[in-house]
């Protein structure tokens, strides 16, 4: 049986110009999210060939997903569920998926419905939890515990990497063997991005110089005109790495620590508001002069004109990966996999890159947009293309926290959710 729940597309806006939505929703809908987050768990590890153990934890009967794979051939159909505005898109259609369609036969029914990582959760799980075959074949979620929640739970499909050779000839050091899905076992980014700072030049007025820190969003200088994020994922770890802890490492002392800087700091009256995507808005109208800000939507405002300009702190700034993932049960996914390993064709992931501006997982695709397309600005940004020595305890990019059990995540969103509520 396939679960009866209708895509929510809504009507597609074409065009550069349009606003993007926001890729990660960690507070999201705090009533939905905090609920889910209570089931986020422990992360599975397992070799490729044999049963996952997060089958056991479900209560499942174990598989052997080789000789499962072994079994599954291309249908000629895929339904896949991204976020809006996250594909290259012209006024020939998605180039891309063009390109698969013709050269694979398989036809893509593609649906922009995830506006949240806790909400599209919300949306998919009763289904797999009823062991239903998904609506979706392939979807796209930002690493963190709405993930872990689905690794741990079996509601993931473990990946052929056999299928997966463009994967392992070229994806980069930075999306291989992740924190939160050693081996790649049940997931492939699809792009990453960058949380970091955004100002503009009122900012640097106002301080007497350009901001290079975290330190600056607690500025007295900056009264009223500081952005902050609802998203804990992105607001917790800030406070840290302006504390000096790196988020990875933090134990609970470390948030409630870093949870006291961010009352004082909403106490002095800097702040202007806790923001979602609206943060784009907010900079461009001048209501805040500096703020929390993701790397391809500044990147984007950039081109359009807009003087905002965006720095890593140097306390380091998150780097964060949105994944392809098979849910369990998928009727199509050969198709999913054929998908996931066509993108990560050089010529393929610079179409898409050109277009959303976010942290391409093929290094070699920058070539290409250099040079066939024409767009050297895009293939030389450390937004799109940042360096693989970036990432580790001496480059200025840091991971989320990946919790160790269920009442890690949940004690994460007590300390932290409740600074944007303003309790």
């Amino acid at each position: 049986m396939v679960a009866p729940f209708p895509p929510n597309t809504g009507p597609m806006i074409v065009g550069g110009a349009s606003p993007r939505w926001s890729r990660r929703d960690f507070l999201g809908r705090i009533g939905r999210g905090a609920g889910l987050l209570a089931a986020g768990g422990l992360l599975a590890a397992c070799d490729a060939g044999s049963s996952s153990s997060s089958e056991a934890t479900a209560g499942r009967a174990p598989i052997d997903w080789e000789e499962w794979w072994s079994t599954k051939r291309a249908t000629g159909r895929l339904d896949f569920a991204n976020w809006p505005y996250y594909i290259d898109y012209t006024q020939g259609g998605r180039q891309s998926l063009n390109a698969f369609t013709e050269e694979t036969g398989i036809h893509v029914n593609y649906f922009h419905t995830i506006d949240g990582n806790a909400s599209f959760l919300a949306e998919i799980e009763p289904y797999l939890e009823a062991d239903l075959t998904p609506f979706y074949d392939l979807i796209v979620m930002t690493n963190g515990p709405q993930v872990s929640k689905l690794i741990d739970s079996g509601y993931l499909t473990p990946l052929d990497h056999t299928r997966l050779v463009n994967f392992d000839t070229h994806a980069s050091e930075l999306v291989r063997d992740p924190a939160w899905d050693p081996g790649n076992r049940y997931s492939v980014a699809w792009q990453s991005g960058i949380t970091g700072i955004a100002y503009r030049p009122e900012a640097v007025e106002a301080l007497g110089r350009t901001p290079t820190s975290l330190g600056d969003l607690f500025d007295p200088a900056l009264e009223g005109r500081v952005g902050m994020m609802t998203d804990l994922q992105d607001l917790g770890s800030a406070a840290l790495l302006a504390i000096g802890v790196e988020p990875e490492r933090s134990d609970e002392q470390d948030w409630v620590k870093a949870a006291d800087g961010l009352r004082e700091q909403r106490a002095s009256g800097v702040v202007a508001g806790y923001y979602d995507q609206s943060y784009v808005q907010a900079l461009r109208s001048g209501e805040v002069w500096i703020s929390q800000a993701w790397s391809g939507d500044i990147f984007q405002q950039q081109q359009l004109g807009q003087e905002i300009e965006f720095v890593v702190p140097e306390e380091g700034a998150i780097l964060w990966t949105d994944n392809m993932l098979i849910p369990r049960n998928a009727k199509h996914p050969a198709d999913a996999m054929a998908m996931m390993d066509f993108v990560y064709r050089p010529d393929i992931a610079a179409m898409i890159a050109d277009w959303v501006w976010y942290v391409c997982p093929v290094p070699a695709a920058a070539r290409i947009i250099a040079r066939r397309f024409e767009h050297p600005e895009v293939a030389s940004s450390p937004l799109v293309f940042p360096p693989t020595e970036s990432m580790g305890p001496n480059g200025p990019y840091k991971a989320y926290k990946v919790f160790e059990s269920d009442d890690e995540a949940l004690t994460w969103e007590s300390i932290f959710g409740s600074i944007p509520l303003g309790l």
